[in-house]
């Protein structure tokens, strides 16, 4: 009979709750490396850190606060680690670094423990996992899939549990192909927000650090803990990662329209992708199909001109003095740059500026992209038979993301209708991480990777309050995307979810402004059910937010339709003077939408 620790989920939720019942991080480590060894598999690590992983455990003493005490974790073999040797899968290139990278530093700081930098396609080109001198990592959950890349040791480590969460890099969709391919979350940063510092390139433009974990809000909560600007990173930017909400009602998202969805033939990839889609429409998302072609075009671009050649300058003279040294595959990518001139890269990037305008005005009327993470699956027969154009083929959705400057996350949306993993990725525009996850949040559903283990349920997703906060339902400007929402934002408020009040009020625009406001009154008997935003605020910041609203509005108690009651806004009915009633309108946002109206411009601008 397995022990209790031997079926210990490593989410950071259920290592917590283990650490608080007194397991000990020797008995962690030790139960990882013990999956390690279970998994069977030599090509997940390229370096295994037992010893000094031991030795960290044994040093953390008691349970300190540190977000990520006693959590064990891998890196990729292209990102250093003090004192353990970088390979980026390429022997010869070996090197032992004196530092380690400025994000390995954050998450050991933060008090997790390494333990060991895993395999990947050599210099991190490559989709599918298996450009390797070492044994190719296994897939996780079917064997006769390439385990993806170029960050495969990372995600597999995850995906069978031996890693609460793992580092990998992604310029073409490293970070994202062996989270589909692996049944787990990739989130792919905005460029800038994890550093680079200590990272070997592979197209220093375009590259950055990306994570792996079980869930989105763990995913979400490691970006958290390893980002921030980085001075001696030239590429580093200072990038806000808001708190993780719950989706927004009315979210505007673009996918491929009939025309350019592309699976090369894979219906049941189509079919899961649809299925996923009415599951947005029906948590409240508004979908608009749009033209995919120019941002295909883009993704065709990666391997063209300025970032082939880019990608030769990060392998340098090896390429020419060393090719011996090289994967063939690799080899075969790679040496077609060296006949690239100056003049073509310029010419590729004068291109993609003028793709990227096509693909910003595809992008005017939506919030988010979601597409499927792949459009396919691939074998390890059809690699073998075919080292290039599989891996082509699982750029599709990810080549043209770090070229656009958009970040995402790939989600597991559960089996598609042949039992092989489902996946969609959230894009959305540089800085708007948080977006990008609360609709990923939404979605996420099956086991956790290949452990058989059930998805926790996730509290923001639920919309649940905790005993810290205090629930206000909004009925105005201050609802998502409207003027005086940042004063909710602002104070560390998360969305919870979209509903309505009962039917027992009515709704008025008020006087004056900017900004322009409404005001809602109960009516017993003829009243009309309102459109809400139920927000969760800390209750250290609600007294400060109070000291802010103007008569005459004021907070009461609010009645919701499923007979639950909040705090929210209820104005005094002397307020209404030179008011109108838009009860009718059946919200703020259906009043602002009106277009048979003459609207303020204010108001135009905030409609959505």
């Amino acid at each position: 009979m397995a022990s209790a620790i031997e079926t210990l989920s490593f989410t950071l939720d259920a290592l917590r709750r283990a650490y608080a019942e007194g397991v000990s991080p020797e008995a962690v480590v030790g139960e990882a490396f013990r999956r390690l060894e279970a998994a069977g598999d030599p090509g997940i690590l390229i370096l295994e850190t037992r010893e000094q992983a031991l030795r960290a455990a044994r040093a953390l003493g008691t349970p300190d606060g540190r977000p990520l005490w006693g959590i064990p974790f891998v890196v990729k073999d292209n990102i250093d680690v003090a004192d353990l040797e970088t390979t980026a899968a390429c022997p010869d290139f070996a090197y032992v670094p004196r530092e380690s990278a400025f994000v390995v530093s954050r998450l050991t700081a933060a008090g997790a423990i390494l333990i060991g930098k895993t395999n990947l396609d050599q210099f991190a080109t490559g989709l599918v996992g298996v450009r390797s001198p070492y044994p190719a990592p296994r897939n996780a959950i079917d064997p006769a899939l390439v385990p993806g890349g170029s960050s495969s040791g990372s995600a597999v480590a995850v995906a069978r549990g031996i890693a609460a969460f793992s580092l990998g890099t992604d310029t073409a969709g490293s970070g994202r192909v062996p989270a589909a391919l692996n049944n787990i979350v990739g989130l792919k940063p905005t460029l800038g927000a994890l550093s680079g510092s200590g990272v070997v390139p592979a197209c220093r433009t375009l590259d950055t650090v990306s994570i792996f974990a079980m869930t989105v809000a763990e995913a979400f909560e490691v970006l958290g803990i390893a980002a921030a600007y980085d001075a001696d990173d030239a590429y580093s930017r200072p990038v806000a990662i808001r708190p993780l909400t719950a989706m927004h009602a009315g979210i505007r998202i673009g996918i491929p329209d009939e025309a350019t969805l592309e699976t090369f033939g894979d219906d049941e990839q189509a079919e899961h992708f649809r299925s996923t889609v009415v599951r947005l429409r029906t948590a409240g998302a508004s979908v608009t199909k749009i033209d995919f072609g120019p941002f295909y075009a883009v993704a065709r671009m990666l391997y063209e001109g300025a970032w082939l050649a880019e990608r030769v300058a990060a392998v340098g003279a090896r390429l020419v003095d060393a090719p011996e040294t090289l994967h063939p595959t690799t080899r075969a990518v790679l040496e077609p740059g060296l006949r690239l001139s100056a003049v073509d890269a310029f010419e590729g990037l004068y291109r993609l500026k003028a793709l990227a305008r096509r693909c910003e005005d595809l992008m005017e009327d939506v919030d988010l992209l979601c597409v499927p993470t792949i459009p396919t699956v691939v074998t390890l027969d059809e690699i073998a038979a075919d080292p290039i154009g599989p891996n082509s083929m699982l750029g599709t959705y990810t080549n043209f993301v770090n070229l656009l400057d958009l970040c995402g996350i790939a989600v597991p949306t559960g089996l598609r209708g042949d039992g092989r993993p489902g996946s969609l990725t959230v894009l959305a525009r540089k800085g708007e991480d948080h977006r990008a996850a609360s609709v990923a949040l939404a979605i996420e559903a099956g086991t956790l990777g290949a452990t058989g283990l059930a998805r926790p349920v996730n509290r923001v997703a639920a919309g649940v309050v905790d005993a810290d906060d205090i629930a206000i339902a909004v009925c105005g400007a201050h609802m998502s995307g409207l003027p005086l929402n940042h004063e909710l934002t602002s104070r560390g408020a998360r969305f919870l979810k979209a509903c309505r009040t009962a039917p027992e009020y009515t709704l008025h625009a008020l006087a004056g402004g900017p900004p322009f406001r409404p005001g809602m009154v109960r009516k017993r008997g003829g009243g009309a059910a309102i459109e809400v935003e139920v927000w969760a605020l800390p209750r250290a910041a609600f007294g400060d937010f109070m000291a802010g609203i103007p008569s005459p509005l004021g907070i009461g108690s609010l009645a919701l339709d499923d007979g639950s009651l909040v705090k929210g806004f209820l104005c005094e009915p002397w307020g209404l003077e030179g008011a109108r009633d838009i009860s009718h309108f059946g919200g703020w946002r259906g009043y602002l939408r009106d277009k048979d109206r003459p609207q303020p411009a204010e108001a135009r601008a905030h409609a959505v």
